[in-house]
């Protein structure tokens, strides 16, 4: 069984990244602010199984990874932790408005559905996610390896699903809101990246290191 500390730090990370805007944030929007609310659940119902096949494809590999390979640990701690600061300078340094969408297709259930998935799976920011940023909270020592990561996976897919669900649901009110409101979302901003920030420097001093499980 997973640790309350790593819950509590997978659901940390997933909180800062869902909130940090990227390419599924970017469509959810997209969708919701031009066909609605019901185009933007299906569309987020594509992503939430693009996180679901990341969850299973990487730790289907991560105990033969620790067991085999022991030295990728670090290049994968320095990874994540690289990819946090960049997403935390971009937070900070932000200047794209979110909120406008204008001038898009109608599309089909069908191709809402796919497209999401195709852009959760093409999404860098959850390749680094289950790739470099989750494992770092898996202890070996707590049994197996693949159970934990299944497990801090559905806590990070329930954090994405919740957010990006609330997000579909008030997008129009959100652009209308911010719209008048710049002050509000450079608050956002310096969180998101203040967090993101705090995680990488704890990544990077985390002494701890994996054993074969």
């Amino acid at each position: 069984m997973v640790s309350t500390t790593a819950v509590a730090g997978v659901f940390a990370v997933a909180l800062a990244m869902v909130l940090t805007p990227g390419p599924n944030m970017m469509y959810l929007l997209s969708r919701s602010i031009s066909q609605g609310r019901a185009a933007g659940l299906v569309s987020l119902g594509g992503v939430a199984l693009g996180l679901v096949v990341y969850v299973i494809a990487t730790n289907l590999g991560l105990a033969a990874l620790f067991a085999a390979v022991p030295t990728l640990y670090l290049a994968i701690k320095i990874a994540g932790a690289c990819y946090l600061l960049w997403l935390a300078w971009s937070a900070l340094r932000g200047t794209t408005a979110i909120f406008e969408v204008s001038g898009l297709q109608q599309d089909s259930s069908r191709r809402l559905f796919t497209m999401g998935l195709l852009t959760n799976l093409l999404n860098p920011k959850m390749a680094v996610m289950y790739i470099s940023i989750i494992p770092q909270f898996v202890d070996p020592e707590r049994g197996s390896v693949f159970l934990q990561g299944v497990q801090l996976g559905g806590v990070q897919i329930l954090v994405g699903v919740t957010v990006n669900a609330l997000i579909v649901l008030g997008a129009g009110t959100m652009a209308q809101f911010l719209a008048t409101r710049p002050t509000w979302v450079r608050v956002q901003r310096y969180l998101t990246g203040t967090v993101l920030g705090l995680l990488a420097v704890r990544l990077v001093t985390d002494g701890s290191r994996p054993s074969p499980a």
